[in-house]
């Protein structure tokens, strides 16, 4: 079994996603002791965002690439490969100005590709990625679930992996994370009794 864990947290060790996907992955790893897990931070070691570099880049044959042309072909084909070789991913996704941080949309963007991921068809577009299991670790300051204001955050998620073909999403929740440290103590305490309890009840 294969885990790819993403990071996407600009706050480092003060990040209450990163707390969560580290004892995610250490849950998991526990469950699957011959597991073998490949870390991306995307705060730490960002992806640049798709540009008309990215396109160039991939519409140049690898002999005539510049050194720019060739980083941006070689990120791409890794970001990919190392999601397509997962069976599991965890990804740490807080809220930022009611959507995901800037730095995971560019992970999205290297991964959501056409032949690969998905493809079209004459009845629609088709996933292919139906695989995969994927466990969000979900934090925010408000609480937005269920409200116009999480569209562009759990729904979004929801939308992209569903277009490669991934319904088996778990959410690992902290919210409420800003209104004051009763609040999210028990918000963390409730994620990290999740992860303990149910998360890998089946491993």
């Amino acid at each position: 079994m294969k885990l790819l864990h993403i990071d996407s947290s600009i706050l480092g060790d003060n990040s209450a996603s990163r707390q969560l996907s580290h004892s995610v992955v250490e849950a998991w790893k526990a469950a699957e002791p011959q597991a073998v897990v490949t870390y991306r931070d995307l705060a730490a070691d960002a992806i640049s965002h798709f540009s008309a570099a990215t396109l160039v880049a991939a519409g140049t044959v690898a002999e005539l690439r510049d050194a720019a042309q060739e980083h941006e072909a070689r990120l791409s084909a890794q970001t990919l490969e190392e999601f397509l070789a997962a069976d599991t991913l965890v990804v740490a996704a807080p809220m930022y100005n009611f959507t995901i941080p800037s730095q995971l949309k560019a992970w999205f963007d290297r991964i959501a590709i056409s032949g690969k991921t998905f493809r079209y068809t004459e009845a629609g577009p088709q996933g292919l990625c139906g695989d995969k299991k994927v466990i969000v670790v979900s934090t925010s300051g408000g609480l937005h679930v269920g409200m116009p204001t999480g569209v562009g955050h759990e729904d979004y998620l929801k939308v992209m992996f569903g277009f490669m073909g991934i319904t088996d999403i778990e959410f690992v929740r902290a919210h409420g994370l800003g209104y004051g440290e009763e609040v999210r103590s028990k918000a963390m305490a409730d994620a990290q009794a999740h992860i303990r309890g149910s998360l890998f009840a089946a491993a």
